[in-house]
C-alpha cells in the first residue's frame, strides 16, 4: 500500500523517531491536531508500513555490551538457498544488531554488540569459521560511537 505523506505526517514521524513514548495528546498539541486525528494518522502510517515498530534506545555499555564490532563478510556462493542459510544464521544471532546484504567487494556487513573480544572470538567460530560458505571476513572494532541512530530523515 503506497501512502502519500503530507507535512504533518512527516512532522509526526520526526517527533516519534526522537521520542516514541510521547502521548498522542502531546503529539497532537505539537502538530496542531486532536488526539483522535493523530491516532488516525498513526494507524494509517502503521497499516501502510511506514511505521514498522516502536523502540527504546538503550546504552549498550549499561547492559554489559560495551564493544561494537563491524564485520565485512565475503561468501563463496551467492546461490539463493545457500545465501539465505548464511543470512539466517546472522539474523538469528542475538549479538547481531544489524545485518546488510550489500553490493561490492563484500557480501554482508554486520554490526554486533558484544561483552568483550572473547565473546566476539567465539562468535567468529560459530558464524564464520564453521560456515563453509563464508570465504573471508574483516573485523573493525569501534573505538568511539560518534553517532549511532536508526532515525530516517523526514526532510
Amino acid at each position: 500500500m503506497d501512502t502519500a505523506l503530507d507535512t504533518i505526517d512527516l512532522e509526526i514521524l520526526d517527533i516519534l523517531q526522537h521520542d516514541a513514548r510521547l502521548a498522542q495528546s502531546a503529539l497532537g498539541t505539537r502538530v496542531g491536531l486532536s488526539t483522535a486525528a493523530v491516532n488516525r494518522r498513526m494507524r494509517r502510517l502503521t497499516d501502510s508500513g511506514v511505521i514498522t515498530g516502536s523502540a527504546v534506545t538503550v546504552a549498550p555499555e549499561k547492559l554489559g555490551r560495551p564493544v561494537t564490532v563491524i564485520v565485512h563478510i565475503a561468501v563463496e556462493s551467492e546461490q539463493l538457498d545457500i545465501l539465505d542459510e548464511v543470512r539466517s544464521s546472522f539474523v538469528d544471532c542475538r549479538q547481531v544488531q544489524q545485518c546488510y546484504y550489500v553490493a561490492g567487494e563484500w557480501d554482508f556487513v554486520l554490526i554486533l554488540m558484544v561483552r568483550d573480544m572473547q565473546e566476539y572470538t567465539e562468535l567468529t567460530r560459530q558464524l564464520f569459521f564453521a560456515n563453509d560458505n563464508v570465504r573471508r571476513f574483516s573485523t573493525h572494532v569501534v573505538m568511539d560511537r560518534a553517532k549511532a541512530t536508526l532515525t530516517v530523515p523526514t526532510r
